[in-house]
């Protein structure tokens, strides 16, 4: 799975935005912390949940794997729910 290229992502004053563009069924701006922006640029690569969550433990100091699996999974859900990640 991988970004669909028509979203493009974009930090502005510290801000994390996910853009769609071109013919996307999702019109708009999703507005994002830097962990959801950090997720997403893992995404830009063909990668997999069980990868993604692998390079949060490793960017991150966590203490339960279990959250960020949780957590990876609920992103990756809600970018499915836009169209914003291709298989």
């Amino acid at each position: 799975m991988k970004l669909n290229p028509n979203f493009l992502t974009h930090t502005t004053k510290g801000e994390n935005y996910i853009i769609s563009t071109g013919d996307t069924k999702f019109k708009g701006i999703v507005k994002h912390n830097s962990t959801v922006a950090f997720i997403v640029d893992c995404l830009k690569q063909d990668t997999t949940e069980e990868a993604v969550v692998e390079k949060v433990l490793e960017h991150y100091i966590v203490d339960d794997k279990e959250i960020v699996i949780r957590d990876v999974s609920e992103v990756i859900r809600k970018l499915r729910s836009i169209g914003a990640i291709e298989e």
